[in-house]
């Protein structure tokens, strides 16, 4: 990607003003074009600002012929990020409410879950396709390690280590969640 020079060749002043133009003559064109996709003025200004953010956090700021581009995929993998949040959050919210009354929880805990169930998902988003669907065929279809094996065409022990890596990184998140005091 043809860029600018990073934050180590750039002063503060000369990146703030690359900032300023990428933002000036490009979030008009970003809000409409995420505002058409979320159907929401209001959701498509929040991944506007996520969207610059991510270039200024990332230090990459691209030349005027690749600022759309650049600026197009970062939008679109905020708003994959966004569905898929939702996905989460209404399938935890139909869980819960088929849940009996009593058995019902606050909705500090209900918030607390949800958090931890994204952390979860986004452990299980950064292992390699094959880890995450052996995982998921294994905890959510319940189909055993040799069905799993046949299926993917793969030897059990191949299940049995992918299940291992999946596992260890539910576990990590588990492990932070214990370190940060968060139930």
């Amino acid at each position: 990607m043809n860029e600018r020079p990073t934050t180590e060749v750039m002063t503060v002043a000369q990146m703030q003003q690359h900032i300023h133009v990428l933002y000036c003559q490009h979030r008009g064109w970003l809000h409409d074009w995420l505002r058409r996709r979320l159907g929401c003025s209001h959701h498509a200004a929040d991944l506007v600002h996520d969207a610059y953010v991510r270039v200024m956090s990332s230090g990459r700021i691209p030349g005027p012929e690749q600022a759309r581009p650049h600026l197009m995929q970062i939008a679109k993998g905020l708003v994959i990020d966004r569905y898929r949040r939702q996905q989460i959050e209404q399938a935890y919210l139909d869980a819960l409410a088929h849940m009996p009354e009593p058995t019902a929880i606050s909705p500090e805990e209900r918030a607390l879950t949800l958090e931890v169930l994204l952390r979860i998902c986004a452990a299980l988003d950064g292992l390699p396709g094959r880890v995450q669907q052996v995982f998921l065929l294994s905890r959510y279809e319940g189909l055993t390690y040799s069905a799993i094996a046949q299926r993917q065409g793969i030897a059990v022990a191949t299940v049995r280590k992918y299940m291992l890596q999946a596992t260890q990184a539910c576990f990590a998140v588990m492990a932070d969640l214990d370190a940060s005091a968060l139930p």
